[in-house]
């Protein structure tokens, strides 16, 4: 393998980076090689070779002379079938045959552009580039068939991979048979008619999910499979807190005496990644986890090893006190006080949510060698590829044109890879040996102490009303440990007070209600920060915002003494900023009440329920204002006063993602998120206790199972609208929906998540 190129800097801006994503597509015309590191449409797992030439109309795809198209995917697939929708688009657009398209998961390279898997972003942001890059391959196909024919472009056509006209038929392979090397300029491709929508004839429709049958078969390779002869297995040793441990010294005398033990190495990280580490090198797994047990470590531990949960939710009341504090969004008028101060009457709630692990079922792995051209391979799955390159050239002291993460399928990620530290500890310990190839696989324990967890959150609201109870102004105060903070600190903007944000710690909050002026500031859980690394987790800020907001709408209409329903629906108003001013968005608040109407449908809302029996409904969106999916939840929950157990019987969900690319991923997704929502709502959490997670195993952090998943309906709402996304916003309004469900089943407001039988009991028996 060749060093790669140098890599060009990104502006790191929340449009920066959007832009970023989408602007590759217009690159044209390099000569295609071998890049992934596997190859989820191939029977082995390996990239299938193209024999003789292709054409390459864009970056994105290429076309062999036997008429297969092989379609580039730079998102990572965790299960979410993301190939097989974006090759659905290219194919679309390109009129191609579906039984004629492949995909390849590529490698880190500075020709994809910047590389991520998150934020609900991958469909939304292909569907330009990849429609795009199809209409540009079936023009170059029409224009070479045309001439070979004399005849007009216009009286020829793309179909089911051939060019037809009056003079006959020519496939896409006989073609480039022929010899093609149509480039497009940027102005060319932004000048290309794309397929009315209408005429789509792959997006929406059942197709084979071209990763489906290795998946089922068993020969999907991930990154815990990753092998290359002569490695050696490291397992680490982890301090007894996330930062500011140190070595002072370790005795490995006993772990001598285990056949296949090499070596124990203290790492030194200049990234801060894994400080305090010990690595246990073996020439087996097992030999270096035996070795590792025997191995006595004497550390100076960090100053946080005292922190408790109770300590950060505190710390994070005392911060929301202090007005000075954080970043206040631009919401249109912010100022709230007049309001307040000539209301007829206020209400006001605070909300918490707990620390919640990813728990991923692969556990966190990398295998790291330095290759015979000088540069270091990362063999991993990875959902940011971009973000982690950086942080391995600080670790490694290299330059990022030297290193290139190979991609593999993910077994979980839910957030957790976005965060490539995991990737450090082998490229630190394959450097100590010499670039020798290192596998570290931890073990559950690890992997959960190690966990970037959702920060616990603290959430403030008010809001005042008229004397006819209309809603005249509401605020929202937050604060949690900030991922962007520590992991992307160039993605924060500033607020209208100068201050900086993470975004995806506070979207959610800036919602689609009119309710006059409206506040909402976002602040840092400092002491958060200092004890762990807060990660981002499916649904990021909305998780926990849409928990606040629309359970406070909830109680906001009985304050109001008006149904819930028609509460929220009287607040969606599709005016001013709340319009909707991007494609994605456009319809605004008119769409969010559509979801509502038809989730309120589905689960009659209004119907007489029997005894401790209520109905619940909450509604967001997710994940930006930008960027919106529109959804609605509606619950049937029974409640056992006596256990204080909550029996969630019907989940439903409504949803508005603009064109469904991907039906049966679609639903997956959705149906995906919403139990995941639920999980967290009833069963998933943790706390810290002296500085670490108290859960370490499934034994204790007991997610959702398959017997607790109640009937669960999803719905699409038909549009013409561009894409968003679907992977994580139906996890945001199942919580508030429950709480909702459960006061109006036994009239006790829950307001701490996650909801669990003794805080139940605990309110009924002080009713």
């Amino acid at each position: 393998m060749s060093r790669l190129p140098k890599r060009g800097s990104v502006g790191m801006t929340r449009r920066g980076f959007l832009i970023a994503m989408t602007a590759v597509g217009v690159s044209f015309g390099f000569p295609r090689h071998l890049m992934a590191a596997m190859d989820p449409a191939s029977p082995d797992g390996k990239v299938l070779p193209t024999e003789g030439d292709i054409y390459e109309p864009s970056l994105w795809y290429s076309i062999d002379t036997a008429g297969k198209i092989k379609v580039n995917i730079m998102r990572s697939e965790m299960g979410q079938h993301v190939g097989t929708a974006i090759a659905r688009i290219l194919a679309d657009e390109l009129e191609a045959s579906w039984d004629d398209i492949e995909i390849i998961h590529v490698d880190s390279d500075p020709r994809w552009g910047y590389m991520v898997t998150g934020g609900s972003w991958s469909i939304s942001q292909s569907w330009p580039v990849y429609r795009q890059a199809g209409a540009a391959g079936r023009t170059a196909l029409i224009e070479a068939a045309a001439k070979k024919w004399g005849i007009a472009p216009a009286d020829c056509k793309a179909s089911n991979g051939k060019i037809v006209s009056s003079k006959g038929e020519l496939s896409f392979g006989e073609l480039v048979k022929m010899g093609l090397s149509r480039q497009f300029t940027e102005e060319e491709l932004k000048q290309l008619p794309l397929k009315p929508n209408a005429d789509l004839k792959l997006v929406g429709q059942q197709v084979t999910s071209l990763d489906i049958a290795n998946k089922t078969k068993g020969t999907t390779v991930f990154g815990i499979d990753a092998k290359v002869d002569g490695m050696v297995y490291a397992n680490p040793i982890l301090p007894p807190t996330r930062y500011g441990s140190k070595v002072v010294k370790f005795d490995d005398s006993a772990a001598k005496a285990v056949k296949g033990y090499q070596q124990t190495i203290v790492l030194d990280d200049a990234s801060g990644s894994v400080p305090g580490w010990l690595m246990v090198i073996a020439s087996s797994f097992f030999a270096a986890q035996k070795a590792s047990k025997l191995v006595k470590v004497t550390w100076d531990a960090g100053e946080t090893a005292n922190v408790s949960e109770a300590d950060i939710i505190a710390h994070g009341k005392t911060l929301l006190n202090d007005a000075s504090k954080g970043g206040i969004l631009d919401t249109g008028n912010v100022e709230t006080e007049p309001a307040f101060a000539s209301a007829k009457s206020t209400i006001a709630e605070e909300y918490i949510t707990s620390t919640v692990l990813h728990a991923q079922m692969e556990p966190l792995n990398a295998l790291v060698f330095k290759n015979p051209d000088g540069v270091w391979e990362i063999h991993s799955g990875c959902q940011w590829q971009s973000l982690t390159l950086p942080v391995l050239a600080t670790a490694l002291a290299e330059d990022e044109a030297n290193i290139v993460i190979r991609s593999y399928m993910l077994g979980g990620g839910f957030g957790r890879r976005l965060n490539g530290d995991y990737t450090i500890p082998a490229a630190l310990t394959s450097k100590a040996l010499g670039g020798k190839p290192v596998k570290m696989v931890m073990m559950r324990p690890q992997d959960m102490q190690f966990d970037s967890a959702r920060s616990a959150s603290v959430q403030q609201l008010k809001m005042a009303f008229d004397g006819n109870k209309a809603v005249t102004a509401m605020e929202h105060h937050a604060t949690a440990g900030w991922p962007t903070q520590v992991l992307a600190p160039g993605f924060m903007p500033k607020g209208i007070n100068g201050q900086p944000f993470d975004p995806f710690s506070i979207a959610g909050a800036d919602h689609w209600y009119s309710v006059g002026a409206q506040k909402v500031r976002a602040v840092s859980n400092d002491l958060a920060i200092a004890t762990f690394r807060p990660g981002w987790l499916r649904s990021v800020g909305p998780g926990w915002t849409g928990w606040a907001v629309e359970s406070f709408m909830d109680e906001a209409a009985h304050h109001a003494g008006k149904d819930p329903l028609q509460f929220r629906l009287d607040m969606l108003i599709a005016e001013g900023r709340n319009a909707g001013t991007t494609p994605v968005a456009a319809g605004g608040a008119a769409r969010q009440a559509v979801v509502l109407k038809k989730v309120a449908e589905m689960i009659e809302w209004g119907k007489p329920q029997a005894e401790n029996t209520g109905l619940g409904i909450a509604s967001t969106f997710g994940q930006e204002r930008d960027m919106p999916t529109w959804v609605a939840c509606a619950v049937q929950v029974h409640v056992d006063k006596d256990r204080g157990s909550i029996d969630v019987q019907k989940l439903y969900i409504a949803i508005d993602a603009g064109i469904i690319v991907d039906p049966n991923g679609a639903e997956a997704q959705c149906q995906g998120a919403a139990l995941w929502g639920l999980s967290m709502a009833i069963h998933e959490g943790t706390e810290l206790l002296n500085g670490q997670y108290k859960d370490s195993n499934f034994s204790t952090y007991t997610p959702l199972r398959i017997y607790q998943t109640p009937e669960i309906k999803i719905e699409f709402i038909p549009s013409t609208q561009p894409p968003s996304g679907l992977g994580e916003p139906a996890v945001t309004p199942v919580a508030p929906a429950i709480a909702n469900a459960i006061y109006n089943a036994v009239g006790v407001r829950l307001r701490k998540l996650p909801m669990k039988p003794n805080d139940l009991k605990s309110k009924l028996t002080s009713m």
